[in-house]
């Protein structure tokens, strides 16, 4: 069974017979091919074109992330599997707007129910936070009525809003009226935040890429020239559950503090320790497993990104109605 390889080790990688070889001033460490399912770097590496193409040949996706821990960018090699009429498809739904705005739609509502699900296992012990379940509620029933995708994205940020609202009372750290601050993250919540999502968008491109889905064509974000925007619509369903529920649990359980953060002028980002602490506990994650309600079956955290390009493709071609994944557990 292949699996993710994370570097934070500078050195060359280059392939070596039929196994990835870094290579850091004498010694070497050499991981047969056949065991990588994806690599992501977050330190200086060298590399050329024939480990690229190494990579391509056995469907290696390779991430990389920059000094700062930000996401930079992906290798992905030609898709193993292409379809020209799901690809019609994908590009039929994003041009019509009512098939458009029926996807984006199921993929708010599905977001905004996880994070209200968040919220409501700590509602039970603290009545303060019943107010902002409420309050994701009242959104949630404004996303039926809007009829334009700039609509439903308002929708979804003033439910997010709410929900950030609560991280004060969630975690057991003083961070004050906590709010979402991306570019960049200006304190250690944000910067968890941000490290996690890119994370999730970088697993969440992987899957893809298993699929004969585009990347490239969304329907709640916009496509763009410098991004796999459908990652992106995928990971907005399951944030709530793969990165927001991991850092209340790591920052509530005293395994990552302030320690594991560097700041500068406006801006805070995770330090090495904090980064290895991090992706030590996001592949756990992934790796976790939970019996699947439809399917009957134990199914990992990963595969549930899988699975639910799969019900998106089923969509497209006409074989059954899209519903996003919903938390159960």
């Amino acid at each position: 069974m292949s699996r993710p390889y994370y570097i934070f080790t500078n050195g060359r990688l280059r392939r070596k017979e039929n196994t990835v070889c870094l290579e850091k001033d004498d010694k070497k460490t050499y991981i047969p091919i056949d065991d990588v399912k994806e690599i992501y770097i977050f330190s200086e590496v060298d590399l050329n074109s024939k480990f690229l193409n190494f990579l391509a040949q056995n469907g290696v996706v390779l991430h990389l992330f920059n000094y700062y821990g930000f996401y930079s960018g992906s290798f992905i090699p030609r898709q193993p599997q292409v379809s020209g009429h799901l690809l019609v498809m994908q590009v039929l739904h994003y041009i019509q707007q009512e098939k458009r705005l029926k996807i984006a739609k199921e993929i708010v509502n599905a977001s905004l129910f996880n994070i209200k699900n968040n919220v409501s296992y700590y509602a039970r012990r603290m009545e303060r936070l019943e107010e902002v379940v409420e309050g994701i509620e009242e959104e949630m029933e404004r996303i039926e009525k809007v009829d334009s995708i700039e609509e439903l994205m308002g929708v979804e940020g003033r439910a997010r809003d709410k929900y950030y609202s609560a991280f004060g009372d969630i975690l057991k750290i003083e961070i004050g009226d906590f709010k979402r601050v991306r570019h960049p993250p200006d304190n250690m919540i944000n910067a968890l935040i941000s490290f996690g999502n890119s994370l999730l968008y970088s697993a969440t491109l992987s899957e893809i890429y298993a699929t004969q889905l585009n990347p490239t064509i969304s329907y709640l974000h916009e496509p763009g020239q410098r991004r796999f925007s459908l990652a992106l619509d995928i990971s907005e369903i399951f944030k709530p559950i793969f990165v927001d529920r991991l850092i209340f649990r790591l920052i509530n359980k005293g395994i990552m503090s302030e320690r594991d953060f560097l700041e500068e002028v406006g801006l805070t980002y995770l330090n090495e320790e904090g980064r290895k602490k991090f992706v030590k506990a996001f592949d756990e994650v992934l790796n976790s497993t939970v019996k699947h309600k439809k399917l009957n079956r134990y199914v990992s955290y990963r595969q549930l990104l899988r699975i639910e390009c799969y019900k998106l493709i089923r969509h497209l071609t006409g074989m059954e109605e899209y519903k996003a994944f919903k938390v159960w557990w």
